[in-house]
């Protein structure tokens, strides 16, 4: 197994898992993890949602490297959930999960520390979103998550196939996901759900009726003058493939809501035409 994956197969032994690793490609590939989302949370939410619940063998890394047609090429679903940005020149420490709690000490460092370049790179290239299209295209399912909104910005091809551009979100905060669509394959006999987690906004662009969820701030609270409500989540075919976005994501008390759960097999059932 390449050493830039790491494979969650919670249903077997590691000596089973390595025999099916080395015989058989996982069924999707999941870019996930950037600065502000630990790539880890992401692994174990979906290793339990969507590996030991709904059988489905997903390689993980969180390198965008991969988005090849090469590597893309040996699977039947894609899973992204990151934003758009790398930080080579290194950031500060003020996001760090380690200060919670510490109360943010003074940096020491003998010798010093050089000073750090904290600008983003957005990592995304022409020739990985046309990647993404083509896999689409040509039959595979993506199923995007929360954050992908931000890459949308740098790429046209990535948003074509996204449909949407992200318009921010406010600070983490209680809201409902509520199911607009209840016909859908993928939120049938799924229930409107509360959750706590980041609000996302974003410009959808595609049609109108492939909407499914909506996020409503019922305690009125609103972000910029966008309102108390934003699309959540759509699904649509997409050339010889399918796409389905899922806003929620921030957080894996989120990731594991029991409606959400059941809300993210039915998508990758879909997805992948189980």
């Amino acid at each position: 197994m390449p050493n830039f994956t790491r494979r969650v197969l919670l249903q077997a032994p590691i000596a089973i898992a390595a025999a099916r690793a080395a015989s058989k490609p996982a069924t999707a590939f999941c870019l996930c993890g950037d600065r502000y989302h630990n790539s880890d949370y992401i692994r174990t939410a979906l290793g339990k949602t969507l590996v030991k619940d709904a059988g489905i063998s997903i390689d993980f890394s969180d390198e965008p490297g991969l988005l090849n047609p090469s590597h893309l090429g040996r699977y039947k679903m894609l899973i992204v959930l990151r934003d758009g940005m790398t930080w080579p020149g290194g950031y500060d420490n003020n996001s760090n999960a380690a200060w919670v709690g510490s109360g943010k000490p003074a940096i020491v460092s003998d010798p010093p520390l050089a000073s750090m370049d904290s600008k983003p790179h957005y990592w995304i290239t022409p020739a990985m979103g046309k990647a993404v299209r083509d896999f689409a295209r040509n039959g595979g399912g993506i199923l995007f998550y929360h954050n992908v909104t931000y890459i949308a910005p740098h790429n046209d091809d990535f948003r074509d196939v996204l449909g949407a551009v992200t318009e921010g979100h406010p600070p983490i905060r209680k809201f409902k996901v509520k199911v607009t669509n209840s016909d859908h394959p993928i939120t049938r006999g799924v229930r409107d759900f509360v959750v706590t987690d980041e609000q996302h906004y974003m410009k959808y662009q595609k049609d109108p009726k492939h909407l499914l969820l909506q996020s409503v701030n019922e305690d009125g609270l609103t972000f910029k003058d966008l309102g108390t409500s934003a699309p959540a989540g759509w699904a649509y075919d997409y050339g010889k493939g399918r796409v389905c976005y899922l806003a929620p994501g921030h957080m894996i008390s989120v990731l594991w809501n029991p409606e959400y759960e059941k809300l993210q097999r039915n998508a990758a059932n879909w997805l992948l035409r189980k």
